[in-house]
């Protein structure tokens, strides 16, 4: 229970387990009292990519648009009034509260709000409120875990009469706009004090990038601080001047393009640690590889690792996912999603990391990269990009140098990270002891001072998480949406 707030004076047994007790003179019905359910339509690849129809058409992946982070505003496909009537698609009133319904994307358990009339891709599912406060159903909505309530296997999946059957507490209106009330005041101090951090986070990476791309392109000599002497034309537009001592090496020539992959033959048994899009920030793990067993594994995890290699996103170029592996892994797998270059032995292993770490290089493979909703770079096409390669004694100073330099400002960002953190886990907390009556905010609520309702537009929203955007997409692409 949150500290500092009262609980209510008597409480029921509310007969649904995930609720346990709840106020006594609150109610405890079926969500279908409250809303009506409407599932999505199949969305065929040719109808997609129109933007200029009168009708939004969301999938999955928009509720990660910068700008969606509450309110469905932006989206990456349109259709007219016929093509929804050809397609069976309900066009959905503004207002309505819509989730991801099946695969990996439900267990986000993701919320937003349609701003507009709209339609919903058959990944989603559509909450219509008929009675009560829209905005107090938004918040049992977003309390209700859904992965906990699918049906099990290795594609979760919810129906529309499972979610209409769903328990949940219910208490008086005036007592809905009182809790709405107060979340949406601590909300709003959460996420200003998350913003904050991200921006904090924001300038310490781009500092950081700043100090790589120094260094790999030699702007300055990490030895002595200062600029080097002799430079030359590189004769490549993107990378401009180089040191004339420098070599320039297509990449392919400077490393190995995925050396080590698993045979088809190898047995179904043979367990390994599995690291996927979502697994990779710029230069980190953004969490521990998935245990997996090849026999259920997916098609894609192919591609075994060793001590020394670097790996970097060749599709979702966008993420600039890239992961340096610095210990002697144990059975350890990525993606084919992912290059994996493995160091010659005249190459600094980690240096390889770090060039392909720089916004320099991260920058050209965004911009050779194919397609919208997910880019894409040929292996081959990353492979012929020439890279600045110094000798290798040069390369272990520049290593040695930016392990010292990062190492500081990558503790300053995994701790703004873990407050983020903190933060999000306490905003959960508090939502679900509120909307449960654990606690009783009828009081506080009442002497808040009034604010000025906030824009819909999302102006004032957190980032999306960079691991959230590639679980989404991730199960957009399993699903056969692309």
């Amino acid at each position: 229970m949150i500290d500092g707030l009262p609980p209510y004076p008597a409480y029921k047994d509310s007969g649904v387990p995930w609720l346990g007790k709840v106020p006594e003179h609150w109610e405890v019905v079926p969500l279908k009292r409250l809303a009506w359910f409407k599932s999505g339509a199949g969305f065929p690849v040719h109808y997609q990519g129109e933007t200029s129809a009168e009708i939004p058409f969301f999938k999955v992946s928009d509720m990660n648009i910068r700008g969606n982070e509450k309110y469905l505003h932006v989206c990456a496909n349109t259709v007219s009034m016929a093509v929804a009537q050809d397609l069976g698609a309900t066009v959905l009133p503004a207002g309505t509260i819509v989730f991801p319904k099946v695969g990996g994307a439900l267990l986000t358990n993701k919320r937003r709000i349609a701003a507009n009339q709209c339609c919903i891709d058959n990944n989603m599912m559509g909450c219509v409120v008929r009675n009560g406060n829209r905005d107090f159903l938004f918040l049992i909505m977003n309390y209700i875990d859904l992965g906990q309530i699918a049906k099990p296997g290795p594609v979760p999946a919810i129906s529309e009469g499972e979610v209409r059957e769903i328990r949940v507490a219910l208490p008086s209106a005036p007592e809905q706009t009182a809790i709405v009330r107060f979340l949406d005041y601590k909300d709003r101090r959460i996420r200003r004090s998350i913003r904050a951090k991200q921006k904090l986070i924001k300038l310490l990476e781009e500092y950081r990038q700043a100090l790589i791309h120094q260094a790999v392109t030699g702007k300055i000599d990490v030895r002595t601080g200062k600029p080097y002497s002799a430079y030359k034309d590189s004769g490549v537009p993107w990378l401009g001047h180089v040191l004339e001592h420098w070599e320039l090496k297509p990449l392919k020539r400077f490393v190995r393009l995925n050396a080590s992959v698993l045979a088809e033959t190898t047995p179904a048994d043979y367990e390994f640690r599995y690291i996927d899009i979502g697994t990779v920030g710029t230069g980190f793990l953004t969490r521990e590889p998935q245990r997996l067993r090849f026999g259920n594994a997916p098609s894609r995890a192919r591609r075994v690792l060793h001590q020394g290699d670097t790996i970097i996103s060749t599709v979702r170029t966008y993420l600039k996912a890239v992961y340096f592996v610095d210990k002697d892994p144990e059975a350890l797998v990525c993606s084919t999603g992912f290059a994996v270059l493995t160091p010659g032995p005249s190459t600094q292993p980690k240096y390889v990391s770090y060039l392909v770490q720089s916004n320099t290089f991260t920058d050209r493979v965004t911009a050779e990269s194919v397609g919208t909703a997910y880019p894409a770079i040929a292996e081959g096409r990353l492979g012929s990009f020439y890279v600045p390669v110094p000798p290798l004694p040069e390369q272990t100073a520049i290593v040695e140098y930016l392990d010292a330099e990062t190492a500081k400002l990558d503790a300053a960002i995994a701790a703004a990270r873990r407050e983020i953190e903190l933060l999000r886990e306490y905003r959960e907390r508090l939502i679900a002891d509120v909307v449960t009556g654990k606690v009783n905010v009828r009081e506080v609520a009442a002497q808040l001072p009034e604010e000025p309702p906030e824009e819909e537009a999302g102006t004032d929203e957190e980032e999306p998480v960079a691991e959230e955007l590639a679980t989404v997409d991730s199960q957009e692409e399993s699903n056969g949406e692309e």
